[in-house]
């Protein structure tokens, strides 16, 4: 007989007699479906964060940070030092002539998670005069914006939403006092979640004389080059400079590796744990059938159409519970706003990833049903009968 024709009849065979190993099955789908539904509502986070940073900025914007910097707030660039970068060449002009760069710094305000009430952190940019010009998608929506050399803040549509204290008319505690709130703002990315204020006030209240980073407009794309070959080749300077996208997508990809590592890592404990639920179930369900295997290897039926067989089963099983998992994550997750390490962004369960998932859920399946498969191939029409 055909081998195509004997796996998908001894397949069928198998899948009629599910109902009558149901609570066995069960055992299977259920631990897919919650190590998939782990998996992907981890995933949401890191596929979120990771869009939010690659959607962050402008991307005709370069950033000027320290030599070596990782992180925008471990960055320290010395006023005589950004006095250079700000006029550069290769940076747009305003209207005015001037050039359209920005100082920039940036801290960490502690508040309350207003979820959890557990303590957080908010951060604070302070913006120079050219600040919001480089951001085109940055309006007010309520209030007013701060005025230059005031102890006033503005603070994202989304801040309010993830933490306490920080809607219009709050006051926000800052080590020289409080802090008023006198707009709100909106630009669509990041900045959303974060409170606004001018450059050299916030200097002066965080105790810091030197900023975090430079942002500019360049002229065009091809500008770049000339901006950066003038600070780099500048021995008296010591930064480096990045395209906006470029440096979002580097950082993202620093967080991210860490955040798969933890995910999956987490992810095959829990698929050890279904792994040998599967191999436990298919033993189960290889000796319940043990009769109907005798019957179909004495008509004639290959060991490999009968291991196939059980592969399949095991599969079928591991799919179900890991798209019911899948479905749960999506329906929990997928455009939920969540935060971490003070910014908003939007959990993402993507169709890639529910398709990596399924991939996860059909190898636990085969890792779990391969010994009972080979044990159910090799068994003769005698050893078969003998199990009952």
């Amino acid at each position: 007989m055909n081998l195509l024709r004997q796996i998908v009849i001894v397949s069928l065979l198998g899948f009629r007699t599910l109902r009558q190993r149901l609570w066995q099955s069960l055992v299977i789908v259920v631990g897919m479906a919650c190590v998939i539904g782990v998996l992907l509502s981890m995933l949401s986070m890191t596929e979120g964060l990771h869009q939010a940073a690659l959607n962050y900025g402008d991307p005709r914007n370069a950033i000027v940070v320290s030599r070596a910097t990782i992180f925008e707030n471990q960055s320290a660039i010395p006023r005589d030092q950004a006095r250079i970068v700000l006029n550069a060449p290769g940076i747009a002009r305003a209207s005015d002539g001037s050039p359209l760069s920005d100082a920039e710094v940036m801290t960490i305000v502690p508040t309350v998670l207003r979820k959890s009430g557990a303590r957080g952190g908010i951060i604070l940019r302070g913006f120079g005069e050219k600040g919001q010009a480089l951001r085109p998608t940055f309006h007010m929506v309520a209030g007013r914006m701060f005025r230059p050399g005031t102890h006033e803040l503005i603070a994202g549509v989304k801040a309010p939403f993830q933490f306490t204290g920080m809607a219009l008319g709050d006051k926000v505690i800052l080590p020289d006092g409080e802090w008023p709130i006198v707009g709100t703002f909106a630009t669509g990315d990041l900045l959303d979640a974060q409170l606004v204020g001018d450059i050299e006030t916030v200097l002066q209240s965080v105790r810091h004389n030197t900023y975090n980073t430079v942002m500019a407009r360049l002229a065009s794309p091809p500008a770049f080059t000339s901006f950066r070959n003038a600070l780099t080749a500048n021995p008296a300077l010591s930064l480096d400079v990045m395209r906006l996208p470029e440096w979002n997508a580097r950082n993202s990809a620093d967080a991210s590796a860490f955040f798969h590592l933890a995910v999956y890592g987490v992810g095959i404990i829990l698929a050890i744990g279904a792994l040998f639920g599967c191999f436990n179930t298919m033993y189960a369900a290889v000796e319940a059938r043990s009769n109907e295997i005798a019957t179909l290897r004495a008509l004639g039926y290959g060991g490999f159409a009968i291991a196939v067989s059980i592969l399949l089963e095991a599969a079928m099983l591991s799919v179900a519970g890991g798209l019911i998992g899948a479905s749960l994550a999506w329906a929990l997750y997928d455009g939920v706003q969540s935060g971490f390490g003070g910014d908003v962004f939007t959990l993402t369960v993507s169709p890639p990833m529910i398709g990596t998932a399924i991939l996860w859920a059909i190898a636990v399946a085969v890792l779990g049903g391969i010994a009972p498969s080979i044990q159910a191939a090799r068994w003769t029409v005698a050893e078969a009968l003998r199990t009952r």
